[in-house]
């Protein structure tokens, strides 16, 4: 193949990058692509970390000879545009699993067809796809996490692959500043993670000699002893791969990263996870008070351990998750207000947000997705008493 145009999604980086390695031993040149859909209502702070992943993704191009091209509008429009710019014989792609990202790529598919362009789907959103473990007793998909963390294990990864030492363009091409076509985005929170490979990289190389500690750190409040790596996978910043097969890592932290692929193939199997109860049968008697909803956004309920949760969450674009779940449960449980609300107002502020993930842990405290006690609370004061003992967590954000 002369030409490939590579379509970036959530997969913005260079090193363990199927597509882009897939595209750079097939084709003698290859076009990176991003493409911002303004039907897609991107909230400021992942905006923000979306333009600085770009703005990072491009150098990292640069340096090996490639570059990125940016455009905004539809997707699968813009990719055809610019491969019959280039001459393309092919697309590339990394699958997801969102009913966005499936009717992206059935979209592009029958596009390509049209165009007689070779359209080839990579993994690289999660450690093991959507789909590649489902149960032996029948159905599509796991519904409860512990038979699928035992096969998630026993599980044959693929294996990372290298990143291209040179990525060559069509004569001609040249990218594009991303600011410069998608405009600025300042964000809501003042004090958010910065985005991009090479800062994801730099936390993963940080935290990794206090991995070891993190079975019995990762719940300690005032510690934040947890990695702090989820935007960056959200992203693709990080391979969740690469990351799984790093030496050193606890079995606690890999559970982790198994939950963020359970979500993934809950979501490929139920596509409304973001708006309709998962389990069977779910009671779902919300209360409509948007007083005590706008109380809890502000971090102005009087409690002290949810305040400071949601307080956290607005400075940082990110919420430990001890305090997601204390935050979470105080909602639907004690305010009785329905886990939608909840999850569109972690959608607006954090950074990891992501459909799969945001949506699955919403109904897992909430009672109407994969928990097996439904009926569980987190009760804010018992909390406290365990994880921030002295109130120095409370004291940090209130």
């Amino acid at each position: 193949m002369k030409t490939a145009v590579l379509l970036l999604t959530r997969d913005l980086r260079v090193h363990d990058q199927p597509a882009l390695a897939g595209a750079c031993a097939n084709a003698e040149h290859v076009v990176p692509l991003f493409v911002a859909d303004p039907s897609l209502d991107v909230p400021g702070n992942r905006r923000r970390f979306l333009l600085e992943s770009l703005g990072d993704l491009r150098e990292a191009l640069r340096h090996r000879g490639g570059d990125l091209l940016v455009r905004s509008g539809d997707p699968v429009a813009e990719t055809i545009r610019v491969a019959r710019a280039v001459g393309a014989d092919g697309v590339a792609v990394t699958a997801d699993v969102s009913a966005y990202a499936l009717r992206r790529q059935e979209r592009l598919t029958r596009a390509c067809e049209r165009e007689r362009l070779a359209l080839k789907l990579f993994p690289g959103v999660t450690v093991v796809p959507p789909g590649a473990v489902i149960p032996s007793t029948g159905g599509d998909h796991y519904k409860v996490f512990t038979p699928y963390w035992r096969a998630w294990q026993s599980q044959r990864w693929r294996g990372t692959v290298a990143t291209p030492r040179r990525i060559r363009l069509p004569e001609g091409v040249t990218g594009d500043d991303p600011r410069r076509v998608l405009g600025d985005a300042p964000g809501e929170s003042p004090s958010p993670m910065r985005g991009g490979e090479t800062e994801a990289r730099r936390r993963l190389k940080a935290w990794l000699p206090h991995a070891a500690a993190y079975p019995d750190r990762h719940d300690d409040l005032p510690g934040d002893a947890t990695s702090r790596l989820s935007p960056y996978l959200h992203f693709g910043n990080l391979s969740p791969l690469e990351l799984a097969v790093t030496g050193g890592l606890p079995e606690a932290y890999l559970r982790q990263l198994c939950w963020r692929d359970f979500y993934h193939q809950v979501l490929a199997a139920f596509p409304k996870l973001g708006s309709q109860a998962y389990r069977p049968g779910a009671e779902e008697r919300w209360k409509d008070d948007p007083k005590a909803l706008q109380a809890w956004q502000a971090g102005q309920t009087g409690v002290p351990l949810v305040d400071a949760g949601m307080r956290q969450l607005a400075a940082e674009g990110w919420m430990h998750n001890r305090a997601r779940l204390v935050t979470a449960s105080y909602l639907t449980k004690t305010l009785g207000l329905d886990w939608r609300d909840g999850a569109a107002w972690f959608a607006r502020l954090l950074i990891d947000a992501d459909v799969a993930n945001n949506n699955g842990n919403w109904q897992w405290v909430a009672g109407t997705g994969n928990d097996t006690k439904p009926y569980r609370r987190f009760s804010p004061q018992r909390q406290t008493e365990r994880f921030d003992p002295d109130g120095e967590y409370i004291r940090r954000w209130t």
